[in-house]
């Protein structure tokens, strides 16, 4: 399902670590891996000497520095792998690479070399998640294992919107790949149910619609898993929905959560910090985002 995986790298740990993940995904789902280190050209001006431009020592050093990470992750690969230095705003340079090579999955860390602060106001990771039209995985540093054990259980957060269930299909490939079971969560959003409350609806209406909607989404899960013969168990909790969702992800021994970038919040609403942009940001395990396709139902409504 995924013929070509890309590895984005800086030789940092938290990349070192994706590409072990990703080695892992390849492996059993057969796929070509492409390894690409990106040096930011914001960070090096050679300037012209004599009406010739001119590379400067800095760069030089990094362009050395981006080849050795290469061959890193290339060393991990029991097979072919590409390997690629290139020069850019690395989010550009990634997302150019992978329309250009026909890539089926991103698998990259969260925090480079620039460090956590970064990455909270704006990192390659976030900003390649944000624009990707293909899935991305992305891991942290603080995830405990080197390499990635067989996946066990997979997580599907879901609030019963299209746009939301189109993770689905992958979660349920990597569960059959792994012999996994697939845990579809739905989250109550405390807030949306208190705001319910307080405009004079009956409290009994409220807790009603919104344990038809749990049962409607989850049941969705249920039978898709069925279908296709994979293990699944379904989970309805309140909360706050991205920390509720990286709380069971550790509470229940997810080795991966699956879900899409846009739900029923919309594209407007993810911009300004979605559910899903936390979770990959506050996520103790990898997270597998899938981009919202034309006609998926990510319509606005005021959360």
């Amino acid at each position: 399902m995924y013929d070509d995986i890309l590895i984005p790298t800086d030789g940092s740990d938290s990349a070192e670590l994706a590409a072990r993940h990703a080695v892992v995904l390849a492996e059993a789902c057969g796929s070509h891996v492409h390894a690409l280190s990106v040096v930011d050209e914001r960070d090096y001006d050679g300037g012209v000497v004599d009406g010739e431009a001119v590379i400067s020592e800095g760069r030089a050093a990094a362009e050395r520095e981006a080849r050795r990470a290469v061959e890193s992750v290339a060393d991990l690969v029991d097979g072919g792998v590409t390997t690629d230095v290139t020069v850019g705003v690395p989010s550009e340079a990634i997302l150019a690479y992978a329309a250009e090579a026909g890539i089926d999955l991103v698998v990259m860390g969260t925090h480079g070399r620039t460090g956590v602060r970064r990455f909270i106001i704006g990192s390659v990771a976030e900003k390649v998640v944000r624009r990707a039209d293909v899935p991305i995985v992305t891991v942290r540093v603080s995830d405990a294992a080197p390499a990635w054990p067989p996946i066990e259980r997979v997580l599907v957060p879901t609030d019963g919107s299209e746009a939301s269930l189109a993770a689905l299909p992958h979660a349920l490939d990597l569960a059959e790949r792994f012999d996994a079971t697939v845990d579809g969560l739905y989250v109550v959003d405390e807030r949306t149910k208190s705001s319910f409350y307080n405009v004079g609806t009956a409290l009994e209406d409220v807790v009603g619609g919104m344990e038809a909607a749990a049962e409607e989404a989850t049941e969705r899960i249920e039978s898709a898993a069925a279908d296709r013969g994979v293990a699944v168990s379904t989970t309805v909790i309140e909360g706050l929905p991205s920390r509720a969702i990286c709380t069971h992800a550790e509470e229940s021994g997810t080795d991966l959560i699956v879900m899409s970038t846009h739900g029923r919040t919309g594209l407007a609403h993810y911009l300004l910090g979605s559910v899903t942009e936390r979770v990959v940001r506050n996520a103790t395990v990898p997270v597998l985002t899938t981009p919202t396709r034309e006609g998926d139902d990510a319509t606005p409504t005021g959360e």
